[in-house]
């Protein structure tokens, strides 16, 4: 019975990853055709002439940019887990976070399945009980959203100013963003408001009640216990002063290293671009990078930054030869980390994992 409602969405993340279900296939397998089909109509061999002239010392700049993004993660992850009391060294959380990337970019789930297996590999690494370090996740994903909250505002309305764009795409991107921030809002308010988590874990334990018959009264204690440690966590975090001076200051200096690396990738082909612009494309191709049935934005984050980018002046064959090299570090190096990676923990998360899960139909 081990934090059955985390396990199981643990569980799913990685059969997506081990056992890609035909959903999850044709949609990796439509991002993929959409980028291919982009990169016909703008010249395949205007693409390959013009990676031909790229200055590999950017490339190289925007790869160790890329690493030193990884370490910033790794470090803002450190500062909540050890304000919630959760001691692990830096040089383990960061195969963890890139597990933790990696999955996020093969699961259509909006970039949010490696939280809940980053959370559940933490807490079966260092014997930490699962709440507690979902919590740290959850917050350090939090953390992560409220700088990207910021910037796409600016960049909505910056975008609004620069390109000429249709009101239903305004509209889009407006609706986006509410979305990201009542969620964000909704997570916050539970953990400082014991009423409404009360509400919340209500509606739980009635859902489960639908599904589980035998020993629903161990399952509603352990979902109170799931939900009250949660909560205290996250309590604890959002009201420690570490997280306002050091982890949030950090998180929008990982978003300014992200947009550099872009930048660095646009120099190593003379592009002569503002890196306003940059980041104003960067970041609304990462707004559809959140969309849940692509995974990693695999695709619609590509389109966008070729369509925009060529828009903003830069010619369309270096706009996409820019765009395949800044997604081959940006998505493609986490995601080949992390699965070379995962086996180090994946047979026996997994062997874990289907056990409790055959103990829970057991019971």
């Amino acid at each position: 019975m081990y934090n059955i409602v985390l396990n199981k969405y643990i569980y799913k993340s990685f059969r997506k990853l081990y056992n890609m279900d035909k959903k999850s296939v044709i949609f990796l397998g439509i991002s993929i055709l959409i980028l291919v089909v982009m990169l016909y109509f703008v010249g395949i061999d205007n693409v390959i002439n013009a990676l031909k002239i790229a200055d590999s010392k950017f490339i190289v700049l925007a790869i160790v940019v890329q690493f030193i993004t990884f370490f910033l993660y790794t470090i803002r992850w450190k500062i909540l887990n050890d304000i919630a009391g959760i001691e692990v060294k830096t040089m383990k959380l960061l195969p963890m976070v890139l597990v933790g990337l990696a999955i996020n970019n093969i699961t259509p789930s909006g970039r949010g399945g490696g939280e809940p297996v980053r959370a559940y590999i933490l807490s079966r690494e260092e014997g930490y009980p699962m709440e507690e370090t979902f919590a740290s996740v959850v917050a350090d994903r939090a953390l992560d959203t409220f700088p990207f909250i910021i910037l796409a505002i600016l960049t909505i309305i910056g975008m609004t100013l620069y390109f000429d764009l249709k009101p239903w795409l305004i509209g889009l991107m407006v609706a986006a963003v509410v979305v990201i921030v009542l969620v964000l809002v909704l997570l916050v308010y539970m953990s400082v408001n014991p009423a409404f988590g009360s509400r919340v874990e209500g509606w739980i334990v009635s859902l489960s009640r639908r599904f589980y018959k035998k020993n629903s009264e161990k399952l509603e204690n352990k979902i109170h216990d799931v939900i009250d440690g949660f909560q205290n966590t996250m309590s604890m975090l959002i009201h420690n002063r570490k997280v306002l001076y050091q982890a949030l200051p950090l998180s929008f200096l990982i978003w300014l290293f992200e947009i550099f690396r872009v930048y660095l990738v646009f120099r190593a082909f003379g592009a002569n671009v503002s890196p306003i612009i940059i980041g104003e494309v960067f970041i609304l191709a990462s707004l559809a990078g959140m969309i849940p049935l692509l995974p990693g934005g695999l695709g619609a984050v590509d389109g966008i930054m070729i369509i925009f980018y060529s828009t903003a002046g830069i010619s369309s064959s270096i706009a996409a030869a820019a765009t395949v090299i800044e997604r081959l570090i940006s998505f493609w190096l986490p995601t080949i980390l992390g699965m070379v990676i995962l086996p180090y923990y994946g047979s026996s998360v997994m062997d874990k994992i289907s056990l409790k899960s055959g103990d829970d139909k057991e019971s």
